[in-house]
């Protein structure tokens, strides 16, 4: 099985899962034998800052991906994956690995559409000068990702 992780720095299984799929800076493509690591491939997404809607879904069916893992992508995104019989799944965060792992073990499943795709024109092309947005917005989403999870860190810390 070939699985492929939206991530916003190039460390293969050590990258930090991005929150949108479809505004990565990179994709981490992991072959699973059962359990087992048997590859990793990182490569720089030829869309990012720019796509329009369908490109990423087929860049992704184009390296014989089962399973798509990622923060968060759009309605259109997750119909997209449907059609090429690719396994969208949404909620990843953490490293690649920390993904593989709750999606192997069963605690991360299913995908729902967010809200981001509406507010960036359903994953077209940002008009001029919005380039610079979309950087700070996919930051400001990040960020956002990540002190939900330090929430989460923090009361299963607190319950132990």
């Amino acid at each position: 099985m070939r699985i492929a992780v939206s991530a916003d720095d190039p460390n293969d299984l050590d990258s930090v899962v991005s929150p949108h799929f479809g505004r990565c800076p990179y994709y981490v493509f992991v072959d699973v034998d059962g359990c087992e690591v048997t590859g990793v491939q990182t490569v720089e997404s030829p869309f990012y800052g720019q796509h329009q809607p369908g490109q990423v879904p087929g860049f992704i069916n184009s390296h014989g991906v089962n399973v798509m893992l990622t923060g968060g992508m759009g309605g259109r995104a997750i119909q997209f994956f449907d059609q090429y019989g690719i396994e969208p799944v949404t909620g990843a965060y953490g490293s690649v690995r920390l993904a593989l792992e709750q999606y192997l073990g069963g605690a991360l499943q299913g995908a729902a559409g967010c809200d981001t795709s509406e507010a960036h024109h359903g994953g077209d092309v940002p008009p001029e000068g919005e380039a610079e947005q979309d950087e700070v917005g996919r930051l400001r989403e990040e960020a956002e990702l990540l002190k939900e999870q330090l929430d989460d860190v923090t009361k299963r810390l607190e319950q132990l």
